[in-house]
């Protein structure tokens, strides 16, 4: 799926946010690590929010624009336990802070959990 055709969004903290508007791009530790930047649609970032930051109040969720994103993006399959068919985007290289285009607060629901953006009145 060409990222053109989706909004992209991207997880990360009040601190990581402040540090990549000063740098002027986001590196966290996948881009060394794997070689890429962990993206998802609105639709399925719930899925590794609840991965992996299930009952933080600390999260941010920055909004991109994929036409400004200066390193490819690919669509790749997520890990085991993901749908069979969904495929996540992937950004080969840092994420220009110059390409977000709203921060907002990603907050989990009571329970703990979070929700696909766009559904629950999210």
């Amino acid at each position: 799926m060409p990222a053109e055709s989706h909004q992209l969004v991207h997880l990360c903290t009040q601190q990581e946010w402040e540090r990549a508007r000063a740098l002027g791009e986001r590196r966290p530790p996948s881009l060394e690590d794997s070689g890429f930047v962990h993206l998802s649609s609105p639709e399925q970032v719930h899925l590794p929010a609840n991965r992996l930051f299930a009952g933080r109040t600390d999260m941010l969720l920055l909004t991109l624009d994929p036409s400004l994103l200066t390193a490819p993006v690919r669509w790749e399959p997520g890990v085991p336990g993901d749908p069979e068919a969904m495929t996540f985007p992937h950004l080969y290289g840092p994420l220009p802070a110059h390409a977000v285009t709203s921060v907002t607060a990603y907050l989990p629901g009571e329970d703990g959990r979070f929700a696909a953006i766009g559904h629950s009145g999210t």
